[in-house]
């Protein structure tokens, strides 16, 4: 029986069409998207503030923001320079596998004088204060809502002044979380830096220069090519700071001292050590900017009280960067320390097991380093 090349050519066209129509079903192109909603540092509904603050020191007043019951166990937060309670630690407070373990706790945000949003001009002839003195001026917040103990919670300048704090109070401190930590003093290359912005910002300057630097600071090089809608609102939000307080408060964790903190290894000589003593987990980006200051700040720090996490794929911030892996390592931390018992495995965490609450594990999507001797 002869064929019609003409029908089966019709015929091969029909079978095609058919094909891409199930393929186009298959490819869910007839879906209709919608734009993700922007980031923002607005309100969110599981940041729950029951108060804020102005608490007077010697140093200055220190703006206290409270989320959560304050009957409940104390965390204290402490920022980093060119941030605030808002654009440090509202995003990973608000982080939705946070709620479970934020029910066991009260946390107060401490802003350091000045850095609040909508901070007015200092006055001219405010002398701002060390970070020895922001150190003793959490005395303060802890004294004015008696707080007994507390687990410290800093980033970067705020690691710096809770590790003061645990220097000075042993007896209050419970446990300390440190992101980007450092323990020495500030380097050349960093003073020379910082030093130029301080002098641009003092003059009421919000320049390139500076504001490159603070990203840079935040987030590394790294971060700032590869994560570009995070970075864009960081940057937006740095045309908001009031430029003459970061000047003040740059200045003076640019004069830090170093904490003289030694790791001392023969159990007759740790007791009269200058050490952290409570508690400690170092956390860093391994693309952070400034792990070289946190490994450092490792090798000073007593290895049975200290666990040192590098996060993996995270730059500068791990809190915005990695808040799933943060939040994991944070709660393997309290379950150590004997803290929430029976929270099980976050919800959106499935790739970390804890065999073993006392002591903090390693895993595929980050690392458990350990102190080198």
């Amino acid at each position: 029986m002869e064929t019609n090349p003409l029908l089966d050519a019709y015929s091969s066209h029909d079978k095609e069409e058919r094909t891409m129509e199930r393929i186009t079903d298959i490819e869910l192109s007839s879906i209709q998207t919608e734009d993700p909603q922007a980031r923002s540092f607005s309100n969110n509904a599981n940041s729950i503030l029951i108060q804020e603050d102005d608490i007077e020191t010697p140093y200055g007043n220190l703006h206290v923001a409270i989320q959560g019951d304050r009957s409940k166990m104390a965390i204290i937060t402490v920022h980093d320079i060119g941030l605030n309670h808002v654009t440090n630690f509202q995003g990973f407070f608000s982080y939705q596998d946070m709620q479970p373990i934020l029910r066991h706790f009260c946390v107060y945000h401490v802003n350091a004088p000045g850095q609040e949003e909508g901070s007015l001009h200092l006055r001219p002839e405010y002398v701002y204060p060390s970070m020895d003195d922001l150190a003793h001026a959490v005395q303060n917040v802890v004294e004015n809502y008696e707080i007994a103990r507390f687990i410290g919670f800093g980033m970067g300048t705020g690691s710096n002044i809770l590790s003061r704090y645990a220097l000075r109070h042993p007896e209050i401190v419970d446990s300390l979380v440190l992101i980007n930590p450092t323990s020495g003093k500030s380097g050349w290359i960093e003073w020379g830096y910082q030093k130029m912005n301080s002098w641009y910002l003092w003059s009421g300057q919000m320049t390139n220069f500076t504001e490159e630097y603070l990203l840079w600071h935040w987030f590394g090089s790294k971060t700032r090519w590869e994560n570009t809608d995070l970075v864009q609102v960081f940057r937006e939000y740095i045309k908001t700071i009031n430029p003459q307080n970061l000047s003040l408060i740059t200045e003076s964790y640019l004069k830090r001292t170093d904490l003289g903190i030694v790791r001392e290894l023969d159990p007759m000589k740790r007791s009269g050590t200058n050490t952290i003593k409570c508690r400690t987990m170092l956390l860093v980006g391994d693309d952070s900017p400034h792990i070289d200051d946190v490994i450092y700040m490792n090798s000073r720090m007593d290895p049975q009280e200290t666990d040192f996490f590098k996060i993996s794929d995270c730059g500068g911030m791990p809190l915005e960067e990695q808040p799933g892996k943060v939040c994991e390592a944070f709660r393997l931390f309290l379950q150590g320390m004997g803290y929430v018992p029976t929270l099980n495995r976050l919800p959106s965490q499935k790739h970390v097991t804890n065999n073993n609450p006392q002591k903090l594990i390693s895993a595929t999507d980050f690392t458990n380093v350990t102190p080198v001797c």
